[in-house]
């Protein structure tokens, strides 16, 4: 898929938006989310629902839920053994990485999270969904409420600049990392002037109304077997059912320019890591990341890291591949045991 492309998947149906308002997050329900009425949570005490009602045959975990300052934020735990922390980005949530859980789970603690106002999740009041914000949940998410010594941690999209911030912080706990289709640096070229579109009035009108990132988007974008299954297809929609619960997905590609020096410092950081196991997978059919270009980028930071470069896979390399992060995070675990 070429960038211009991409960029169509945005804005398909502009014709079809009202004239813009002078607000955007004024109109309501755009569809109804229903709690889900079974108590799906591994804690029998906790009786909080779940927001909407996902496939518990895609999605059979039971919820944990992080409690601080009157939010919950919520993540899957899974399974025993060395843990593996499953970030994720824009507009997905910890369903992306069902797949990757229910391989590894068997032989592994595995841990992917909804950042807030994402997924599960709750949003905290005056959030404003900037990616320094979304790392000070995760990290304490795992230093103050699993209290985890000790990881592996995997990347892809936001999930990249957000993880990679937390384990540069703390890089002593880092057992090993795997990176897919993501950036830690400052935007340039092709990925800068998208992130300055989305900044246009017209744009953000398209990108919350249309909700474009989870329904048009990222469905053009997935898999034919993924794309094709409404079960699926509706995981990730109904995690914004009305305007304002899209605002995290408008602010996320305003942000890979609006971070800019968030993003810089983070860049100088990146070396803390470089004697820890690293994996890089690459979908390669991503018009932004799986390009020759971040892919020699990615590999001048951690030029010892193993490479798997997949012709046929695209942005969400989690939905379009998991079977190669199995292989990378075993690889990885291989080597933490023998030490």
């Amino acid at each position: 898929m070429k960038k211009k492309n991409f960029i169509g998947l945005l804005i398909i149906g502009a014709l079809l938006v009202p004239t813009l308002t002078t607000n955007l997050f004024a109109q309501g329900v755009v569809y109804e989310q229903k709690p889900d009425p079974i108590i799906f949570n591994k804690d029998i005490t906790n009786k909080k629902q779940r927001p909407f009602v996902v496939d518990k045959k895609e999605y059979p975990f039971k919820s944990n839920w992080y409690e601080k300052d009157g939010v919950s934020m919520h993540y899957i735990d899974e399974g025993k053994g060395v843990p593996i922390i499953l970030t994720h980005g824009n507009p997905d949530w910890s369903f992306l990485n069902r797949n990757i859980i229910k391989q590894l789970s068997g032989e592994a603690r595995v841990i992917a999270f909804d950042l807030p106002g994402f997924g599960f999740s709750d949003v905290p009041k005056n959030y404003t969904y900037t990616p320094q914000e979304h790392a000070k949940w995760v990290k304490a998410l795992i230093n103050e409420h699993l209290k985890l010594n000790k990881y592996i941690i995997v990347v892809q999209d936001w999930g990249g600049p957000i993880g990679l911030s937390v384990a540069t912080d703390n890089p002593e706990k880092i057992l090993g990392i795997v990176i897919s289709n993501t950036w830690a640096w400052k935007a340039q070229g092709d990925l800068k002037k998208f992130s300055e579109q989305m900044k246009t009035p017209k744009m953000e009108k398209i990108l919350i109304e249309n909700n474009q990132f989870a329904e048009v988007m990222m469905k053009g974008i997935l898999n034919e077997k993924s794309k094709n299954n409404k079960k699926i297809t509706d995981a990730y929609k109904m995690a914004f059912p009305t305007l304002e619960s899209r605002k995290g997905t408008l602010v996320f590609p305003q942000a890979i320019t609006d971070a800019t020096p968030w993003l810089e410092e983070l860049e100088t950081k990146l070396p803390t890591l470089s004697d820890r196991p690293i994996e890089f997978i690459f979908g390669e059919k991503d018009p932004w990341f799986g390009t020759s270009e971040y892919i020699a980028k990615w590999r001048s930071f951690y030029p010892n890291a193993n490479v798997q470069l997949l012709p046929n896979v695209n942005h969400y390399s989690q939905e379009d591949s998991p079977e190669s992060f199995v292989f990378a995070l075993r690889r990885i675990i291989k080597e933490v045991n023998i030490k």
